[in-house]
């Protein structure tokens, strides 16, 4: 049905599909933005900036807008490759964890006592076994329980990691009803620690114990000072895969 002009009534002359527009400009971003992605899962600086350069002039922004290529132009990070990470300013979890740590260490003035390293992808946290037991002991001491709580609140912020708690002895024997060895020892040692972490709220499927007694000393077995440093608990830390 027909009106005087010759239109239909059903559909006046100002109607259209506006939707589209709308439609197609979603389209678009969402474009730009797995473009975007891709550029930085290449991990390369040079195509990286080429990309979101490009990007920004489809959008119609000023050349002279202050973005993020401007603000990332340091000549080192244009040479290398990059991680996600690196790109946008962040820490990566690995580095973030051993800052935490070291941040503790220095402010309880514990160095002595407590060092921590990466090793081949693992973040390894060795605490002196005189400063959790007594000689011949699997029981904590007083001084271990502050040391412990606050390595469990540095754990609980980052859960994808796992842990694995070793024990280790001098080569001094020992040979009593409740140890007969070394072994029987670091790994009683070992399993204290890992039960306390559980109690403090770590969960067990992320935890592992081993006694390992005097099979992997950091230094020779030949003085009072090397033994006590042979006398640890590590905290081997691997993110989970």
């Amino acid at each position: 049905m027909k009106n005087s002009r010759g239109k239909d009534d059903f559909m006046d002359e100002d109607d259209g599909p506006g939707w589209i527009v709308t439609y197609a400009d979603l389209v678009t971003l969402l474009l730009v933005f797995f473009v975007l992605l891709y550029s930085i899962s290449s991990l390369n600086m040079e195509r990286f900036k080429q990309a979101f350069e490009s990007i920004r002039i489809s959008l119609g922004q000023d050349m002279t807008t202050l973005g993020v290529i401007e603000v990332m132009e340091v000549p080192e990070l244009s040479r290398k490759e990059l991680t996600v990470e690196e790109i946008f300013g962040h820490r990566s979890r690995e580095e973030a964890m051993v800052e935490d740590i070291n941040a503790f260490i220095a402010e309880r003035n514990v160095g002595d006592h407590i060092t921590v390293q990466i090793l081949n992808n693992k973040i390894i946290v060795r605490i002196r076994g005189t400063i959790l037991f007594e000689s011949g002991s699997e029981q904590l001491t007083s001084q271990a329980d502050p040391i412990l709580e606050q390595i469990v609140h540095i754990f609980k912020a980052y859960p994808e990691y796992n842990i694995n708690i070793r024990g280790h002895t001098d080569d001094v024997p020992i040979a009593t009803l409740r140890f007969p060895s070394n072994w029987e020892l670091s790994a009683f040692r070992a399993t204290t620690v890992l039960k306390y972490l559980i109690d403090k709220g770590i969960s067990p499927f992320r935890l592992t114990a081993t006694g390992y007694g005097s099979l992997l000393p950091l230094r020779p077995n030949n003085s009072p000072e090397n033994r006590a440093i042979n006398r640890r608990v590590e905290f081997v830390l691997e993110k989970q895969k």
